[in-house]
């Protein structure tokens, strides 16, 4: 294992980011519709298209510029970080949310943080909210929890329409998380249909917003 220091406190440690969907699932529905294991003993679809702001602007796009300026900043503190998907493109689809639950456990990761947003049309949903699969080990739900700390910390709002209120949703149907065999949260940073969250979505200060706060929750839970 590589030293730690105070320039480089992550060290040594491995980090898979799941920016969620890809641009070019709206145009595989053969392939995006096809069922994958979810982890429950079920199937489910293996993957959807995402949402978008009302001006367009697609889930998939936001989240992979998110999670590459996370990749950058973890980088930088000394991490090694795998990406679930290594584009974002019209001209490619997937990986299955089966193959993305189980990238942590190939890896070997210390975590795994899958990066997506909301579409609510509830009249004034707004916030984050952190996902964790409740029996998938305490460790998921300790990272999701402190997730969801940080982000609130760094002044991001948790979402007023779900969850109670209070930015934590424990969940069992979401094969992301049930497949995997590492600590691992989801993260919906915000509502993409909400006037307010989406300002901030489509700004680089805004997701550079984002970027820092998730690299701060990465950092407390490795600490």
């Amino acid at each position: 294992m590589l030293a730690r220091t105070p320039a480089q406190p992550l060290a040594g440690r491995l980090v898979v980011l799941d920016p969620g969907h890809q641009l070019g699932n709206q145009n595989f529905p053969r392939q995006v519709g096809r069922p994958v294991p979810d982890g429950r003993g079920g199937r489910k679809p293996c993957n959807t298209t995402g949402t978008a702001t009302n001006a367009g602007l697609p889930e998939a796009t936001f989240v992979w510029r998110v999670a590459r300026l996370v990749q950058a900043r973890l980088e930088r503190l000394g991490a090694t970080v795998e990406l679930t998907r290594s584009s974002n493109s019209l001209d490619e689809w997937g990986p299955c949310v089966d193959a993305r639950g189980r990238a942590g456990n190939r890896a070997k990761a210390d975590l795994e943080l899958s990066i997506h947003a909301d579409g609510s049309l509830k009249r004034g949903a707004r916030g984050f909210h952190v996902i964790a699969a409740p029996d998938r080990g305490r460790a998921s739900v300790r990272l999701a929890r402190e997730t969801r700390d940080v982000l609130e910390h760094r002044g991001l709002r948790a979402a007023n329409y779900i969850a109670g209120g209070d930015g934590l949703d424990l969940r069992t149907d979401l094969a992301t998380l049930n497949l995997s065999r590492v600590p691992t949260a989801m993260v919906e940073l915000g509502n993409m249909r909400d006037r307010v969250d989406a300002r901030r979505m489509t700004t680089g200060a805004g997701r550079a917003a984002y970027a820092t706060a998730l690299t701060r929750a990465v950092l407390r839970y490795l600490g």
